[in-house]
């Protein structure tokens, strides 16, 4: 006789794969559809109930971390490979800087809006589809961003892009949640970092190469391509990677309440919070650095191009320490206390330097300080959005474009926070980022609440 109180789907799967009891703790501890299913006995954390089409996918694991890679690194690209010529556009389109600062504003206000349109479209029609779309607008928008005529196009293409690129970032992240759980997601979201390390590094090396032999309109000629390469690679190599049985198809009433469910876990919403606020702590640098670096310090587009690759590096080696070595031996919690700790205090000397506490500091040690600070956010993002998307699993891609748009809407306010005080100072850069390093620091401790709760090495709470 069918086992009462399990649905047909929980009756259709193996022992190992039904849901594992959550320990003693209260019920506001308790995510929505968490804990997430896994599968303890083979002791993989890879998920079994995804389409046949797309189960080669994890048999190409090289294939698939530089597929889903290259559609994560979507906003280094779109962002980072056109920071050095920030200071050309201000010339070229005579505008101040803090109003060509828009134009990074706009860009990831669109991917935060984007991501929460194409995160619960994913769930209802697949991952494949919205994919395909966003990457072909994505593609359009880049070329008018190329032709823009004045700041005011320019900023609305950017934000055109933005919509369109964000398709990138919400549904391969939910892919990776089709795929795996636990251990070898956060391990695969390590794996990314490797990819999304790469970009920052060679995107304002190439911007500023770029800008050797063209002016800042070659850059987006330059994006144009990379997207359409994309394009191409998904429509051949992607499969689709959500069941059919695990659609949603309830239209926007439904996706809206799916957030809701969300955000109503108080654990979710604040690994959601600590690395939204993070994530506007590394893009406070991204909106300034090549100010502070080029202006203030006199160093040259490549020369600060090389300094942001060198940051890049950091956070891609400390991204692979977090994937090989620390996931499943410490606690994913005490290692996102440690890179939020970081982060604060990297940041705390960098308002420190920026105020003159000791003296003027040169190029050397600020360089060094962001070099800290970058290095860090290679444990504390993959690991918040991990210990997020583990406590869902029916609404991967509601919850991944929560991560996302929380992450973007907040960095979108930090940007132009940065200007404020103009271009020859880098303390509001500073300033900011100590406030969204503490604010991180707040909703880890007082929302997530580590110490009332033991996570096992598949994810599950006990």
């Amino acid at each position: 006789m069918p086992e009462r109180g399990r649905t047909t789907r929980d009756r259709k799967r193996p022992q190992a794969e039904t849901e594992t009891e959550a320990g003693p703790e209260t019920a506001t501890d308790t995510a929505p559809d968490a804990p997430a299913a896994t599968e303890k006995a083979a002791g993989t954390g890879i998920r079994g109930e995804i389409p046949g089409s797309a189960r080669s996918l994890r048999s190409t694991g090289l294939l698939v971390t530089f597929m889903l890679g290259g559609l994560t690194a979507t906003p280094p690209l779109a962002m980072d490979m056109y920071l050095p010529s920030l200071p050309e556009v201000t010339t070229s389109l005579h505008a101040p800087a803090a109003s060509v600062q828009l134009t990074l504003t706009a860009c990831l206000a669109g991917m935060a809006l984007g991501q929460l349109l194409i995160g619960p479209m994913s769930d209802r029609w697949g991952r494949r589809r919205p994919l395909l779309a966003g990457l072909a607008v994505y593609v359009v928008a880049t070329v008018l961003c190329a032709l823009a005529p004045n700041l005011e196009f320019l900023v609305a293409f950017r934000l055109l892009q933005g919509l369109a690129g964000s398709a990138g970032i919400v549904i391969a992240r939910a892919v990776v949640r089709d795929l795996y759980d636990g251990v070898a997601m956060a391990r695969f979201f390590s794996s990314l970092m490797l990819i999304s390390g790469v970009a920052p590094i060679i995107a304002p090396l190439i911007g500023g190469q770029v800008l050797r032999v063209t002016d800042w309109r070659g850059v987006f000629a330059v994006l144009t391509v990379v997207g359409i390469a994309l394009a191409v690679l998904v429509w051949f190599r992607l499969p689709e990677t959500l069941d059919p049985a695990d659609r949603h198809s309830g239209g926007v009433g439904e996706a809206l309440h799916s957030m809701r469910v969300l955000l109503a876990d108080r654990v979710f919403t604040g690994y959601v919070l600590a690395g939204g606020f993070a994530f506007a702590a590394l893009f406070a640098y991204i909106a300034a650095s090549p100010f502070v670096i080029q202006e203030i310090y006199g160093a040259s587009p490549q020369t600060f191009s090389l300094l942001f690759g060198v940051n890049s590096v950091g956070l891609m080696i400390v991204g692979q320490i977090n994937g090989k070595f620390l996931v499943g031996r410490v606690s994913m919690d005490k290692v996102l206390a440690l890179g939020l700790a970081v982060i604060t205090l990297a940041a705390t000397a960098l308002l420190l330097m920026s105020t003159g506490v000791f003296g003027e500091a040169g190029l050397f040690p600020v360089a060094a300080a962001l070099f800290v600070l970058m290095s860090a956010m290679g444990v504390a993002m993959p690991n918040t959005q991990t210990l997020a998307l583990m406590r869902t699993r029916h609404s991967a891609g509601a919850a991944s474009a929560l991560l996302g748009t929380t992450s973007f809407l907040i960095g979108a306010v930090a940007s132009p926070l940065v200007g404020i005080a103009g271009e020859h100072t880098a303390v509001p850069m500073a300033i900011v980022q100590l406030v969204a390093a503490l604010v991180a620091v707040g909703c880890f401790v007082g929302l997530c609440r580590p110490w009332n709760r033991r996570t096992t090495l598949e994810g599950v709470e006990s």
